[in-house]
């Protein structure tokens, strides 16, 4: 696939995948990308998961026959995770005189993966580094932006200024094999990406932002997901609002469990109240049964969230625990809590589940909070309007 004319796309479909890093459930497979830019010099972005070593080399070989039989001079090694990096070891064996472009920490890492950290073949880039693949000075230059934590210590991302091209690493990917064509477009599976994997570094994601709010970037090449090569200020302002915590959507996302339905009923009874109460959107999940991070997604894309629980052990019910946790190891901030409890005879899961938010930011709980005694009635009702009221104000 041509990306431009001198930017040609070599990475592979995984469709066999069901669960990325091991937690993620990925329905539509997933794209591990790759580049290679063709110039006097020739450079390969980054490698792709181990189980595709074969197809990827194939996919450069092709490139490198329609450009007339050429060898690569460089691959470049913008992130070390082992769906990117697993077969550079292949790549180095195959073309013997490439040189190997990566960070000072990214040698490191290879070093421990592969038993060598490729030493004569290293050319070690940092913040400004440039890589001349013209045959005059800048023709055609890579200038390297270090972006540390974003979201390993080691990631670099690579600009092209000719082609105005941003080759990002795991920044604006998403979930899904590449063939696949998501109705729902690129941000929801990309939110529910950054929010899972990235989301505890905003502030790094924060930093690399500024860093390169000065270049022309008229493509982004992210290691998975689309090239994203129309409306970039979308892109880029939408990960402003998540790296800064901020809120995309307005309206209120409800999550709850219930063991026999009764605190249901009472998440039900709310979101009618604010429903008719003029509420944008109401968003409700049912913590036991939909993708936990699906959820985590919604909660950090609204600005109020209530958290509706059994009280179990004395505590909080594991699946909102486990929530609750997610969020708090995210760096959740700047968001409305409010609290629903249940329990037969001692409620206890208010103070269980506000305790879970210590260490976290600006968070704001409602002063009303709705203590169910078992199910739900008139008074459990009068108590759900008085929250809506305060959610809604």
């Amino acid at each position: 696939m041509d990306i431009s004319d001198s930017i040609k796309y070599v990475g592979v479909n995984d469709h066999d995948i069901d669960l990325f890093e091991g937690q993620f459930e990925v329905p539509n497979g997933m794209a591990y990308n790759s580049y290679v830019i063709i110039d006097e010099k020739i450079c390969v972005m980054d490698s792709v998961d181990a189980m595709f070593g074969d197809e990827w080399i194939r996919n450069i070989e092709a490139v490198l026959k329609d450009a007339g039989n050429r060898k690569p001079d460089y691959i470049v090694v913008q992130h070390m995770e082992m769906d990117h990096s697993a077969n550079v070891k292949l790549f180095a064996d195959r073309y013997p005189d490439a040189k190997i472009v990566a960070s000072k920490m990214a040698f490191t890492i290879m070093k421990n993966l592969f038993g060598t950290d490729f030493a004569g073949r290293q050319i070690v880039v940092s913040d400004g580094s440039k890589l001349e693949l013209g045959s005059n000075d800048g023709d055609r230059s890579l200038t390297f932006v270090t972006a540390p934590n974003v979201h390993w210590p080691e990631v670099i991302m690579t600009y092209s200024e000719k082609d105005r091209t941003v080759f990002s690493a795991d920044a604006f990917g998403k979930f899904g094999a590449l063939d696949y064509d998501d109705p729902e477009g690129w941000a929801c599976e990309a939110r529910r990406y950054y929010f899972g994997i990235v989301g505890k570094f905003g502030a790094n994601v924060q930093a690399l932002l500024k860093k390169i709010s000065g270049l022309d970037i008229q493509r982004i090449c992210s290691l998975h997901g689309p090239i994203l090569d129309e409306n970039i200020s979308y892109y880029i302002d939408t990960y402003n609002t998540w790296s800064g915590y901020g809120v995309e959507s307005e309206g209120v996302a409800v999550f709850y469990t219930s063991v026999y339905g009764n605190t249901r009923k009472a998440v039900e009874e709310l979101a009618r109240i604010l429903t008719d109460k003029g509420c944008p959107k109401t968003v409700v999940n049912d913590l036991a049964r939909e993708d936990i991070y699906e959820c985590v997604e919604d909660a950090f894309r609204y600005g109020k969230i209530v958290l509706a629980t059994t009280t179990y052990n004395g505590s909080v019910f594991p699946k909102m625990k486990e929530f609750i946790n997610l969020l708090a190891e995210r760096n959740y901030q700047k968001r409305t809590v409010a609290l629903i409890e249940n329990g037969s005879w001692a409620p206890a899961a208010a103070k269980g589940m506000a305790a879970l938010f210590d260490g976290c930011k600006e968070i704001n709980f409602t002063e009303s909070k709705v203590s169910i005694k078992t199910a739900v009635n008139e008074e459990t009702v009068s108590a759900l309007e008085k929250l809506a009221d305060e959610i809604l104000r």
